[in-house]
């Protein structure tokens, strides 16, 4: 049987981590995006259980405190975390399992699952990560300012991760990050 693994896709709000995710799983399907809890409310659109699985603050951290997350972290005022059974599960049966988490869950996992493959995604600048969070145009002024203070920190951790990958330009970006899963490491120098 094939030999799973845990992939962790980090770096700051802005910096296109769900569509570099979003093109990843469209070429490949074989991986398996694990499905975070959150205890806030669901936006607009969002279905419980594809884009995350909604619980009460209660439930959150009774998971917590029973251990049943692999990582969680307190982002917003919200509380996320990964279901550590199904990462768990895909893994035992040889799947590639991707989490798109904050940084502070990325340190636990670390800690907890140091064979995963720890990948940080960086902004060309701070300058165009501002560009990009004030032209997506979903947060107010007050949480751009905090989302950009938030990334300073974020970025001064990326030497923390297996490999970096600028994101200036999307497709490059995503054959950076092919090459690096699907590339034998002696080929790549890893």
């Amino acid at each position: 049987m094939a030999t799973g693994k845990l992939i962790v896709l980090t770096g700051p709000s802005g910096v296109g981590k769900g569509t570099i995710l979003r093109s990843l799983l469209k070429r490949h399907p074989e991986l398996y995006l694990s499905t975070s809890v959150t205890t806030r409310s669901p936006r607009p659109g969002e279905v419980n259980g594809r884009d995350y699985i909604f619980v009460t603050r209660a439930e959150f951290e009774r998971m917590v405190a029973q251990g049943e997350l692999l990582e969680w972290a307190e982002f917003a005022g919200n509380g996320y975390g990964t279901p550590r059974r199904p990462v768990e599960e895909q893994i035992r049966q040889g799947k590639w399992v991707v989490l798109e988490i904050e940084l502070q869950g990325a340190r636990q996992i670390r800690q907890t699952f140091p064979s995963a493959f720890r990948i940080f995604i960086l902004p060309p600048s701070l300058r165009e990560l501002e560009y990009r969070l004030r032209h997506r145009a979903q947060d107010s002024e007050e949480a751009i300012v905090r989302r950009l203070e938030r990334a300073k920190t974020e970025v001064n951790a990326a030497d923390e991760f297996d490999i970096q990958i600028i994101n200036d330009d999307l497709d490059k970006a995503l054959d950076r990050i092919e090459a690096a899963l699907f590339t034998p490491a002696e080929a790549v120098g890893v």
